[in-house]
């Protein structure tokens, strides 16, 4: 996904630099590549973790989507104040703020293990997930502003390069140390005092996970401690960060904006399902972590689509790529609910290759000839990216009331359907 670097989050008119004017801060830019390195990894963790909580508290597919749905909903709650704190404290020190903030997130999951409480886990992964919309307010304009404005398209898809290196590395890093079984027991197996301390003892794996991730955030965050003055040359206007919402009643920018949270909200319910859905006696029938490791195939074609698409959509309408890619996710779907084994499993991910460009093209034919309202269209389809927390947990919703998981499938092929429409009916260059 998942969370791409082109939306700046910031809600001003004129949000942070004069235009073509970058900040001076030597040496940064490998800085900021690491934030998106960080922050995309540690979101694709949610696919790894939703199977383990799923089988420790027994739950279905509703509830274990409600992990999604905490850590989505953050960019909903999280997006605007946390612009406004980076304006109030700027870019260097709100990245250090982000990060203490992952940091504590992460450290809950300490006692939400020692409790055996599944939404104290919830509630960790909110708090981390509030942290990782700070750093990416930070992330997003400032890999902009660290050059020459002739070479911001380069750097910005060089930055959404390490978010999809992160995506892909994590799970497959996330699933050796956090999946497989403990014993040949289940929790639907025990009760009382035995089933405590089974998830007790079964979540530690998970503990230790994100215990190791917390201290990597302290080491990055002091180290940008040390060179929390060295951004020169930044500033900030004063607006309003609510005035963006008028953008709706635009016909293109309404739709698009309603496409980025379709499509978020997709592209996560695929990935959190492909475990599951992998295991399907079925499908490919696989253990917990075998399945756990083909997650980094699905996050990793987005990273080997990114790079296919930036050459097409030079020659190619980006609406009519668009429209194709999204057709082409709704075609894996039916192969995959349609067919067994080695086939149905990797249409599956092969869904990952179709992700790769929709985020950026849909955001820009969405804010095509905004102008000087160009940040507040920003800042709204940031709060778009609340998707991921409605449509995953409608997809388990769906999951639990039809019992298959083929079915279920059916309301991601929607989103993608209507995202295809925006790409034919925004196949020729906005009005001014």
């Amino acid at each position: 996904m998942i969370l791409d670097p082109l939306v700046a989050t910031s809600t001003d008119s004129q949000p942070i630099e004069g235009e073509g004017n970058p900040v001076h801060a030597p040496g940064l830019q490998g800085f900021v590549f690491a934030l998106f390195f960080i922050f995309g990894g540690i979101t694709s963790l949610n696919d790894v973790i939703i199977p383990k909580l799923k089988e420790l508290f027994t739950l279905n597919y509703t509830q274990a989507m409600l992990v999604q749905f905490c850590f989505f909903t953050a960019y909903l709650v999280i997006g605007i104040p946390g612009a406004k704190l980076i304006k109030k404290i700027g870019y260097m020190r709100g990245a250090i703020a982000g990060l203490l903030v992952m940091m504590i997130g992460c450290l809950l999951f300490i006692p939400a293990s020692q409790n055996a409480t599944y939404s104290l886990f919830l509630f960790a992964l909110f708090i981390l997930a509030g942290g990782v919309v700070i750093v990416q307010v930070v992330a997003n304009p400032l890999i902009s502003l660290l050059g020459p404005a002739a070479t911001s398209h380069s750097r910005l898809t060089f930055a959404q390069a390490f978010n999809s290196l992160g995506t892909t590395i994590f799970p497959i890093v996330g699933s050796m140390l956090i999946l497989g079984s403990l014993a040949s027991l289940s929790a639907d197996q025990l009760s009382g005092a035995e089933l405590n301390a089974y998830r007790t003892a079964g979540s530690q794996a998970i503990v230790n996970g994100y215990v190791g991730i917390a201290i990597a955030l302290a080491i990055v965050a002091a180290v940008v401690w040390m060179f929390r003055n060295k951004l020169q040359g930044e500033r900030h206007e004063a607006g309003s960060d609510l005035g963006g919402f008028d953008l709706l009643r635009r016909p293109r920018f309404g739709y698009g904006a309603l496409c980025i949270f379709l499509y978020v909200g997709a592209e996560v319910a695929i990935g959190s399902l492909v475990v599951s859905y992998l295991m399907q006696p079925g499908v490919m029938g696989l253990q917990e972590q075998a399945a756990g490791k083909l997650i980094g195939v699905y996050w990793g074609g987005a990273m080997v689509g990114r790079f296919i698409g930036s050459a097409v959509l030079r020659v190619v309408s980006p609406g009519k790529v668009l429209a194709f890619v999204a057709m082409g996710a709704i075609a894996l779907i039916a192969i995959s609910t349609n067919t067994v084994g080695v086939v149905s499993g990797y249409s599956l991910l092969a869904i990952g290759l179709m992700n790769a460009i929709m985020f950026p093209t849909i955001f820009s034919l969405a804010c095509e000839k905004l102008g000087s309202r160009a940040a507040d269209g920003s800042g709204i389809i940031n709060v778009a990216i609340f998707g991921g927390a409605v449509v995953p947990l409608l997809t388990g919703v769906l999951a639990d009331a039809s019992g298959s998981l083929a079915v279920a499938l059916a309301l991601p092929a929607a989103c993608y359907a209507i995202i295809a429409g925006f790409g034919i009916y925004a196949r020729r260059p906005a009005a001014a």
